[in-house]
């Protein structure tokens, strides 16, 4: 399957050779066409190769226009300061620069350079207009400033005055927060010394002015580096980290949101070329970033710190350290935190809650340090690298066996994530005679992180193999023999685990007929006791994560509505660290997971020569899939997920993420079940999932979407701007490496949305996604030529896409003409629909239609004959364009057979087809109007001689 991209094969621009006037010119045309990122293109390549500054200055000026057009004003400001630096008088570039310092927010330098461009050319009216926006603009800034600075003195009054009502301070503190989401009410309160205020509010014991202070102090951060970077040195991080570690996990919370809002400030504002306000150039923030960084690593082994708090400090280290894409070859920041905190990370997952003196911590806590671990050891680049964190792991292990509990728990923490350093770990001597001793200790403790280990460490296959042989009988005597609860569930899981090594293969199993289902009969048991711990209940879900690759383990558990209701209320718990374990379960379930069917030749070969070959079992066959979806759709299963998707943890990784988008899919696969998933918030939770998940995780929340977006009003899906948000995930589709399905599925929704409204069909043009729509309308695959063809009928509403179709050296409206008598009716019916629009709307389109093909007429013949009585519509409103538009047009339509078959139509006296009946009258009537035909007293049309 190849791309198709329409383009000028001529266009200078295209090769090497031409100097910079003559691309500027190429630029030009191209601006003038309404395509501006040729144009930018142009000028960008005539800019790198000129060597005349006035030249490059006019070439500045104009790329500012290309990117005014596309909305990166400070791109467009840059540039146009550019050019005013070689000619001051250059009035078109500093008008430019006034709307780009408009739409930036700068209306001072935007007045100036208004004023400027006013002298230079007092008569002209788009200059004096500007004046007039700029002055309106500055008096309601002013007004409003004066305004929000006396409401700012009045709080602050307020919450100095401590002998002033609590109630009367709490509700400045409220409308202290309210007033920082305003840019002016912001810049009043950092103005006013305001932070100094919020400090002292950060020192009193009252949560709710604390919490008041640290949400007033995230509407002064966000998105402003300047302030962030004086807000970080002058309250400190000291301070903002003993707030984080507070006991009130709503005050650790929103401190942590507050250091999330703090890095996200700094770090994005290092991507920007002026960095300040007024093109102040400010210090590169990289010190106060590795300074935050370093508090929150001193945190962990922190005595002090309470258990929310730290599992904030990992929260923020997962977020902040690895790099967000491979693509970026700098992870300096993440040697830099090996170096300085994985000892510090080691010593938290290496804490047993149950023995005193160690720091505290949540039950998600050890899920988060392995998440952590994970992510700083795949954000390594080479082999060096990756030695030395094994190395250090290695050490910290082995210096750490005199406590062998602490060892063993840290290695249990290495094999949840990275594991090939938690396997190496395991290997050291004296580690795997620890973990098995440990189990027939007598301090439950012991038995309970010995047991745990045993069961993260069946997770290799060789590894599973040797503890089947070794430890069966261990975990059975654990389950047997042990009188408490914790225990027992543990060690059940053990052999849940074990008894599921053979994955989906219903001919390899590795216990006897019944077993598994027994142990799922356990799990389920366990599940539902609400007297045990959620810890407890939560082992009972991870076995039946392993389980569940059974086929009949997964229909007795659907059948079990009391199970899947315990299920689901886990999930929405505050426990994260089931969230992954649920997510396999119904991935399992709903049979969401990959399977790749093997050649059927290749079964044969195997099957001769005595090789295995995996079973399918008879109950994952799609009937009983859809059953077990309706089932899970009954007992609330989109309510679980939804909640899911909104936990702010760790434990809820990209994998995680995957398997709430495949379950999701799975739930949305039949059409009649999408109502209800939308009803439930489904649709809302996919957004998310489409941009942080694992690759393959957001094709399938970008599927689900689209499957959505197909069968639902878009609007009503996914209400206000949330609409625009489907559109990205949706073009991404429009790939190569997606399946045929997934390309035809994301046409049909975007033929959805582009027929909608202009701002949506906009929306579309700007995630350049037309280009890729038309490469699929060459796709040999009859339907997904058609939709394509259908979704650029209802892009050609807008005017941008209109003018692609004027271009002379591309084949677009040949295209349309020969699809329009293509057998296919519904690509027929696509094609010919736009020709009929596009006509209507630009007639010059009409004398080149002749040029196209010489079968012309015999199409759109075809077309007045067509079946169908869409297809006579499109027809008979293509021909009356094509008349209305050119003499010489209507002529030779009128020589034809065209006009017995205009005359035939203009008679019927169907109401159903009276839109076809007006068409080809007023074709008739333009005929007689142009003198071609005459009209007889009797109504019949003929020749004239």
């Amino acid at each position: 399957k190849v791309a198709f991209r329409m383009q000028n094969p001529k266009s200078r621009a295209a090769w090497p050779g031409f100097d910079s006037s003559t691309l500027r010119e190429e630029g030009n045309n191209h601006f003038k066409a309404g395509d501006v990122q040729q144009a930018l293109s142009c000028y960008t390549k005539a800019l790198k190769i000129s060597d005349c500054q006035s030249e490059s200055a006019v070439l500045y000026r104009n790329r500012a226009a290309c990117y005014l057009k596309l909305e990166d004003h400070t791109k467009a400001e840059a540039d146009a300061t550019k050019a005013l630096d070689v000619d001051q008088g250059d009035v078109k570039a500093r008008f430019r620069r006034a709307q780009a310092l408009q739409k930036l927010g700068r209306l001072d330098q935007a007045f100036t350079d208004a004023q400027k461009c006013a002298q230079l050319e007092p008569k002209n009216k788009a200059f004096q207009d500007l004046l007039r926006q700029l002055g309106a603009q500055i008096q309601q800034k002013v007004a409003q400033l004066s305004s929000t600075d006396s409401r700012v003195q009045q709080m602050f009054k307020l919450l100095l005055d401590s002998s002033a009502p609590i109630s009367d301070r709490q509700k400045a503190a409220q409308n202290l927060v309210v007033l920082s989401r305003e840019d002016a009410g912001a810049e009043q309160i950092f103005r006013n010394d305001g932070v100094k205020l919020l400090q002292n509010l950060l020192d009193s014991q009252q949560e709710d002015l604390i919490l008041s202070a640290l949400r007033t102090l995230v509407g002064l951060c966000t998105g402003h580096q300047s302030r962030t970077m004086a807000i970080v040195n002058e309250v400190g991080m000291d301070r903002l980290c003993g707030v984080m570690g507070s006991a009130a996990s709503t005050v650790s919370l929103s401190a942590c949101h507050l250091i999330q809002v703090m890095f996200e400030a700094l770090t994005e504002g290092m991507k920007k070329e002026i960095r300040g306000k007024d093109e102040a150039i400010l210090p590169e923030p990289s010190r106060e970033l590795r300074s935050m960084l370093r508090h929150l690593i001193d945190m962990l082994p922190a005595s002090s710190v309470s258990g929310a708090g730290r599992d904030s400090a990992i929260n923020l280290l997962v977020k902040q350290v690895p790099r967000k894409s491979l693509k970026n070859p700098d992870n300096s920041l993440t040697l830099w935190v090996i170096d300085q905190g994985l000892k510090k990370i080691l010593e938290v997952a290496g804490t047993v809650p149950e023995v005193k003196g160690g720091p505290l911590l949540t039950d998600n806590t050890p899920m988060s340090c392995s998440v952590l671990l994970n992510k700083l050891y795949d954000d390594l680049k080479s082999d060096k690298e990756r030695e030395n964190f094994n190395k250090l792991c290695e050490e910290y292990v082995h210096s750490d066996m005199e406590s062998k509990l602490r060892a063993i728990q840290t290695v249990s923490v290495l094999l949840q994530g990275p594991s090939d350093v938690g396997n190496r770990t395991l290997e050291l001597s004296g580690i795997m005679d620890a973990v098995i001793s440990l189990c027939a200790a007598e301090n439950i403790t012991h038995q309970q992180v010995a047991v745990e280990a045993l069961i993260h460490a069946a997770g290799k296959a060789k590894r599973a193999s040797f503890i089947t042989a070794n430890g069966v009988a261990l975990l059975k005597d654990l389950y047997k023999k042990s009188e408490n609860d914790r225990i027992r569930v543990r060690a059940l899981v053990g052999l849940c685990k074990l008894g599921s090594a053979g994955g989906t293969d219903f001919s390899m199993k590795q216990f006897a007929e019944g077993s598994t289902l027994k142990l799922a009969k356990q799990c389920r048991k366990w599940l539902c006791n609400e007297a045990l711990p959620l810890t407890s209940r939560r082992w009972a879900i991870e076995g039946l994560a392993y389980l569940t690759l059974d086929a009949d383990v997964k229909e007795d558990l659907v059948e079990d509505k009391k199970a899947l209701q315990a299920m689901f209320e886990l999930a929405k718990s505050e426990d994260k660290t089931v969230l992954y374990a649920v997510g396999s379960t119904l991935v399992n379930c709903t049979n969401s997971y990959d399977v790749e069917k093997p050649d059927p030749q290749m079964v044969e070969l195997a099957k001769y020569a005595k090789q295995h070959v995996p079973e399918e079992h008879p109950k994952d066959a799609r009937s009983f899939v859809e059953k077990r979806v309706v089932k899970l759709l009954e007992a609330g299963v989109v309510s679980a997920l939804v909640c899911m998707v909104k936990q702010e943890s760790p434990a809820l990784t990209e994998a995680c993420r995957e398997c709430i988008a495949r379950v999701i899919l799975a739930l949305v696969e039949r059409q009649e079940d999408r109502g209800l998933v939308v009803a439930q918030g489904g649709g809302k939770a996919l957004l998310p999932l489409v941009s942080e998940s694992t690759d393959r995780g957001k094709i399938k929340a970008a599927q689900a979407l689209a499957k959505i977006t197909i069968t639902s009003n878009p609007e009503i899906a996914f209400p206000g701007e949330r609409v625009y948000e489907v559109v990205r995930p949706l073009v991404s589709l429009l790939a190569l490496d997606c399946t045929m399905l997934q390309n035809f599925e994301a046409l049909m929704a975007l033929t959805n949305l582009a027929g909608i409204s202009e701002r949506l069909r906009q929306k579309i043009i700007k995630e350049k996604a037309v280009p890729k729509i038309e490469g699929y309308m060459f796709e040999e695959h009859d339907m997904v030529r058609a939709a394509a063809t259908e979704c650029m009928c209802n892009l050609a509403l807008s005017t941008e896409v209109q003018k692609c179709y004027l271009a002379t050296d591309s084949d677009r409206l040949k295209l349309l003409v020969l699809y329009s008598g293509e057998d296919d009716e519904r690509l027929r019916k696509a094609a010919s629909g736009t020709l009929a629009m596009l006509t209507g709307e630009m007639p010059e389109l009409c004398t080149r239609i002749p040029d196209t093909t010489s079968h012309w007429l015999e199409i759109f013949q075809a077309l007045l004959l067509g079946e169908s009585q869409d297809l006579r519509h499109r027809g008979a409103v293509i021909v009356m364009n094509l008349m209305q538009a050119d003499k010489s047009l209507a002529e030779k339509l009128m020589e034809s057979e065209a006009l017995e078959i205009l005359s035939v139509l203009a008679k019927g006296d169907d109401p159903k087809q009276a839109s076809i009946q007006k068409a080809a009258q007023r074709c008739l009537d333009l005929a007689t109007e142009y003198g071609l035909i005459r009209s007889n007293e009797d109504g019949v049309n003929g020749k004239t001689m």
